[in-house]
């Protein structure tokens, strides 16, 4: 049955690996978008470009119209006021027209939106805009004088800035909306033929090319803009999917989570009840409690029995354990203890096997310790399994450390350290993982099922302690268990009563 974390994995590792993919998809899109885009660009750009367009002039819709009568109003100055009012009216309508063109731009259908077909019915209408602005020529008709040359310099001045920063991001539009006045007027004072008129004339074209540039560069900014936003948006996206694929990954986690606990509670019950059977009787059978086998071989058999199903319940109660752990269903049953004692105890229950193997076990007890607050079953088990992979790894005639003392801190302290072969550095963090066994360890000692340390370290977590794990090739291991100082009940100092004295008076 995989692990939760392992199919949160798979579901990772299958998402970068179709990371490429979709990085090959994005740029097939986007350029398909820039072949079918008019700005060469992204085709969804150009809706966009053309409806800020479309918005900058509906917005200056009022101002265009109101600027436009005071032009006239103040050409009429210099002019006939028919020749005024019938400029300003022209202008209006054709403002007009492009206002139209706009509304129904905003109100069609996105869906079935057509760059070039808007993009060409802009540029007709601000063609006409443009024109109704280059009839300021007429002005000179009724005369010539300086005056009215300066106020055509100065309205074509307002012309030019006001449309161009109007269609700053339609490019095709700004020209159009721009140079038949520009170069109309720049016409006419030439012909003129005075210094002040061809300076006049030369500034005008100076200032066309000016706020073309300018609306130029509004236009690469609203590309930009775009850009920063669609990348924005892809950026959401994929922090979308990858929300997404987390919370698909941490269901199937929960989801193999449970399934992984039914399974080791049923199968506990199940594989438990014919073991105690089989250990029961296997042990009957090697002590020949019922009288000697026939055969010889028969005891050998049964000490094979009872030890293979000793290993298999040991494995399958760490299993259990493991799982109530990670499951956070592990409940201490906290109490006072004396590390002291149940180092003493757990050095007596695997002195025989030390003896086995001819191992030395020093003990270095710190007399006179505190007892602490934790559960006494657990530490036991971690003193238990801290010994048991100590004399397993330890070579024939080694010796094995076990001291005891308080730390540095004022907690308190177990370190087991032996002379085996060690572990390389780079495998520490395998072994200290479930089912993990380093390299060196695997060939040099018995198999073992790799979740001793893995239980020790959840349980120093419980105890809100920690686990230490110290190893050098060819030289040894040590490993190291902390207990803070907050779990250690220290001596309090007798609390001596004050009596007062009895004083009997006699008369």
């Amino acid at each position: 049955m995989p692990e939760p974390a392992s199919i949160a994995n798979d579901i990772a590792d299958r998402a970068i690996a179709n990371e490429p993919k979709r990085q090959l998809q994005r740029a097939v899109f986007d350029a398909r978008q820039r072949l079918t885009s008019s700005t060469g660009t992204r085709a969804s750009y150009d809706y966009e470009l053309l409806a800020e367009y479309a918005n900058a002039r509906l917005s200056a819709a009022l101002s265009v119209s109101v600027l436009v009568v005071i032009l006239a109003a103040f050409a009429s100055i210099f002019v006939p006021f028919a020749i005024a009012i019938g400029w300003a009216g022209v202008v209006v309508f054709t403002n007009l027209v492009v206002l139209l063109v706009a509304r129904r731009f905003l109100k069609a259908d996105k869906q079935k939106f057509n760059a070039n077909r808007w993009t060409a019915s802009f540029i007709f209408a601000e063609t006409g805009f443009g024109v109704s602005w280059a009839l300021l020529a007429l002005f000179t008709i009724p005369a010539h004088n300086d005056q009215l040359a300066i106020v055509l310099f100065t309205m074509v001045l307002v012309g030019v800035a006001t449309n161009a920063l109007s269609t700053r991001t339609l490019m095709s539009a700004t020209l159009m909306s721009t140079l038949p006045m520009t170069l109309t007027v720049a016409a006419v004072l030439v012909n003129m033929q005075s210094v002040l008129h061809y300076s006049l004339a030369a500034v005008l074209v100076g200032v066309e090319a000016f706020f073309v540039y300018l609306s130029n560069q509004l236009q690469r900014l609203s590309l930009r803009s775009y850009a920063m936003q669609s990348e924005k948006d892809a950026l959401i996206a994929d922090l979308e999917d990858a929300r997404n694929a987390s919370e698909l990954a941490r269901r199937e986690a929960e989801h193999a989570n449970i399934a992984k606990s039914r399974f080791l509670a049923t199968m506990s019950h199940e594989l438990r009840t014919p073991l105690n059977a089989i250990i029961g009787f296997s042990e009957v059978l090697k002590s020949e409690l019922l009288g000697p086998h026939q055969v010889p071989q028969y005891k050998e058999y049964a000490t094979d029995i009872h030890g293979s199903g000793q290993h298999l319940l040991t494995l399958i109660n760490e299993l259990l354990d493991l799982s109530r752990i990670e499951a956070g269903k592990y409940d201490l049953n906290e109490e006072v203890i004396s590390l002291e004692l149940i180092a003493e105890e757990s050095l007596r229950m695997m002195q025989i096997r030390a003896n086995a193997k001819n191992v030395d076990l020093i003990t270095n007890i710190q007399p006179g310790l505190p007892k602490i607050w934790g559960d006494e079953r657990a530490v036991r088990q971690v003193m238990l399994n801290l010994l048991s992979n100590a004399i397993k790894f330890t070579p024939q005639s080694g010796q094995i450390e076990v001291t005891v003392k308080r730390s540095a801190d004022g907690g308190q302290i177990i370190s087991i350290k032996d002379n085996g072969p060690g572990i390389p550095e780079n495998e520490i963090p395998i072994v200290l993982a479930s089912f993990g066994q380093g390299s060196l360890a695997a060939k040099t000692a018995e198999q073992g099922a790799g979740l001793g340390l893995p239980i020790v370290q959840k349980i120093m977590e419980l105890h809100q302690g920690r686990f230490d794990l110290f190893s050098k090739v060819r030289f040894g291991t040590e490993a190291i268990c902390t207990f803070p100082r907050a779990r250690v009940m220290d001596a309090v100092a007798p609390i001596h009563e004050r009596q007062d004295r009895l004083q009997i008076y006699s008369e």
